[in-house]
C-alpha cells in the first residue's frame, strides 16, 4: 500500500515507519522534512492544497494515517486556541483531503482524554458520553465530530458511498510509552533512579497503557483488514498500578523499591494544603497519581479477530524503561 503518514518525524510515526516499511510505502507530511529511512518522501502542508499544489501531482495513496497534532502537555498549559488551531484544524484539513484523494483508509490518532478525563465506574468504553477536561481533550473530540459530522448524512446515518468505498478510524489510546517517549513515566524514572521514596504507597490504583508495539500491530491490523469504521479505545490486555510500575523500574535499575505507605487520609490532609500553598504536591495531582483509570480494549480486539494483545503491559513497560 502507498500509506501517508502525517506527524511522521514525531514518536509514534517513528516507530510506524519501522513496523510498516517492509510491507508498504510509506510517505510523511510533517512541518519538518529531513530524510527518513523507510519514507519515500516528506511533503509539507502547504502541499495537500489543491490550490498550490494539484491532486493529481501527488501519488496515489491507499491510506492515511493521521498523527500529526498538539500534544498534552501537563507541564505548560498553552493558550487554548493553539489546540484547537493544530488538533480540531489540521484535521479538518487532512481528513477533506482524504475525501478527495483516492486514499480508502483514514486512521485518526485521537485520544481517551477526548471521551473522558476520568473514568467513572469500572472502565472507559466506546458508548461513554464524552466529557473532556481542558483544551487537549476538547480540540480531539472537536475533530472526531468534524470527521463524523462529513460522515453522516443530514438524517444521522452513514452516507451508503462512504460505507462502500471508504473506511474510517477514531483510534483513542491511553498512555502510549515505548523506547524513545520522553512524556510521564520518564518523569517517574527519574524520580525513582534519584531513590526518592514513593509516599503513596497506600493509595491502590488501576491504570491502563499502550505499549507502542501492540499499537503498531493494531494499525497494522485495521490497514490490512476489512475492519468496519467506527470508534476504538487502545490499550494493553493487563493494568498496572502506580505501585507496581515503581517496582518494575526498580527492578530494571536492580535496585530495591522505596515504597512507603505513608497514612491515606494524612497524604489527602497534605494535598489539601498544598492547595492552599501552591506546593508542587496538591488535590488535583494526587488524584492524577492515584485514581483509576481502566480502559477497555475489547472492541478494537473483535474487530480484529484476536483475543489478547501480543505485547503483556508488563513486558511492555519494562522495554521502555531499560530504553531510559
Amino acid at each position: 500500500m502507498n500509506i501517508l503518514i502525517t506527524g511522521i518525524h514525531g514518536f509514534v510515526g517513528s516507530n510506524l515507519v519501522v513496523a510498516l516499511k517492509g510491507h508498504h510505502s510509506l510517505y510523511g507530511l510533517d512541518i519538518v522534512a529531513p530524510e527518513k529511512e523507510g519514507v519515500v518522501k516528506t511533503f509539507a502542508w502547504k502541499d495537500i492544497e489543491t490550490t498550490s499544489f494539484p491532486m493529481q501531482f501527488l501519488p496515489k495513496f491507499d491510506a492515511i494515517i493521521h498523527l500529526a497534532g498538539k500534544a498534552h502537555d501537563t507541564k505548560n498549559q498553552s493558550a487554548s486556541q493553539v489546540y484547537f488551531d493544530i488538533n480540531t484544524g489540521l484535521t479538518q484539513k487532512i481528513f477533506d483531503f482524504f475525501l478527495e484523494s483516492s486514499a480508502k483508509k483514514f486512521i485518526f490518532f485521537s485520544s481517551v482524554k477526548a471521551a473522558a478525563d476520568s473514568v467513572v465506574g469500572d472502565m472507559l468504553t466506546e458508548d461513554v458520553i464524552p466529557t473532556p477536561v481542558g483544551p487537549y481533550g476538547e480540540s480531539k473530540i472537536a475533530a472526531e465530530e468534524y470527521i463524523l459530522s462529513k460522515l453522516r448524512s443530514e438524517h444521522g446515518e452513514l452516507k451508503v458511498a462512504m460505507q462502500r468505498d471508504k473506511q474510517v478510524y477514531i483510534l483513542r489510546p491511553c498512555m502510549i510509552h515505548g523506547p524513545g517517549n520522553k512524556g510521564n513515566l520518564n518523569l517517574l524514572y527519574n524520580v525513582v533512579k534519584k531513590g526518592i521514596p514513593w509516599p503513596l504507597g497506600d493509595f491502590e490504583n488501576k491504570r491502563s497503557f499502550t505499549s507502542i508495539d501492540n499499537l503498531c500491530y493494531v494499525v497494522e491490523g485495521l490497514l490490512t483488514k476489512d475492519v468496519a469504521s467506527g470508534i476504538y479505545h487502545m490499550g494493553d490486555d493487563e493494568t498496572l498500578s502506580t505501585n507496581e510500575l515503581i517496582a518494575l523500574m526498580c527492578e530494571a535499575m536492580g535496585k530495591e523499591p522505596h515504597i512507603w505507605k505513608m497514612n491515606r487520609k494524612m497524604m489527602e490532609g497534605c494535598a489539601g494544603l498544598g492547595t492552599l500553598l501552591h506546593l508542587p504536591l496538591n488535590t488535583e495531582r494526587l488524584r492524577k497519581l492515584t485514581e483509576n483509570y481502566v480502559v477497555s480494549n475489547e472492541k478494537i480486539k473483535s474487530a480484529l479477530g484476536i483475543d489478547r494483545m501480543p505485547v503483556r503491559a508488563a513486558d511492555g513497560i519494562m522495554k521502555t524503561i531499560r530504553s531510559f
